[in-house]
């Protein structure tokens, strides 16, 4: 007997419950920012959780009110495009400073801007819908589905590798080496559960809870390396 529907089925609500908590989250980061001004990586933390949290949002819509192109499409830009870009884009900041991270906002903007013209152009072939889920398959112009692997893989290398090389630095001083840990464990968190187009069919639920454990577990980890840093007095923000 396949398990797979049983799992969307029992999954349909969790987005919601997700978009709350992303909210939430997305809400202090930006207070944090407020007070930090120039601090470009906390806006842009605020602004990757601000988007997971639109993403979730559009699915809670499609589970309460059902499916529609336009929602849709929307979901797919803030998804498949935008999905872990932002907080990739917030940890260039933090590593290379203003300049870098200003071309890579510039960059990032072009890219995902020309997609997203496309995106919103492509037919939709109904046919191939689901009325309880959101897929990239149904974009009648297929070749779009290349960009977001390109924009995600990115994405993956600056989260990875800059947490990789914040818990390395962090490890030197004694009084923070903990928090090595939480820089380890949190860009996987990051990462993995962001709306990644094409899910294979069956893989819905599975994707639905692991941006909920993702959510938390970003939230988790931020604020675990937070406070013993600001405690430290080793600058985290």
């Amino acid at each position: 007997m396949n398990k797979w529907p049983q799992l969307v089925e029992s999954s349909r609500y969790l987005p919601i419950l997700t978009t709350i908590i992303s909210a939430a989250f997305a809400w202090i980061i930006l207070s944090r920012y407020r007070l930090k001004r120039q601090s470009y990586h906390l806006l842009w933390w605020g602004i990757g959780i601000g988007i997971y949290g639109a993403g979730t949002l559009i699915e809670s819509v499609v589970t309460l009110f059902g499916w529609q192109s336009t929602l849709f499409k929307t979901w797919y830009i803030a998804g498949a495009l935008l999905g872990a870009a932002p907080l990739a884009i917030g940890t260039i900041y933090l590593l290379f400073g203003r300049r870098v991270g200003h071309v890579a906002v510039v960059l990032l903007s072009a890219a995902v801007g020309l997609t997203s013209i496309f995106v919103i152009l492509s037919p939709v072939r109904m046919d191939l819908v689901d009325p309880k889920m959101l897929s990239g398959k149904v974009l009648a112009w297929q070749s779009i589905r290349r960009v977001s692997p390109f924009i995600n893989s990115l994405a993956a290398l600056f989260l990875i590798g800059g947490a990789i090389h914040s818990a390395i630095r962090l490890f030197r001083y004694p009084e923070s080496r903990h928090v090595s840990i939480g820089n380890i464990s949190s860009p996987l968190a990051r990462y993995s559960p962001a709306l990644v187009d094409g899910q294979p069919d069956g893989t819905y639920g599975i994707a639905l809870h692991r941006e909920f454990i993702g959510v938390i577990l970003i939230w988790i980890g931020y604020k675990y390396c937070q406070q013993p840093l600001d405690a430290a007095g080793l600058g985290a923000e």
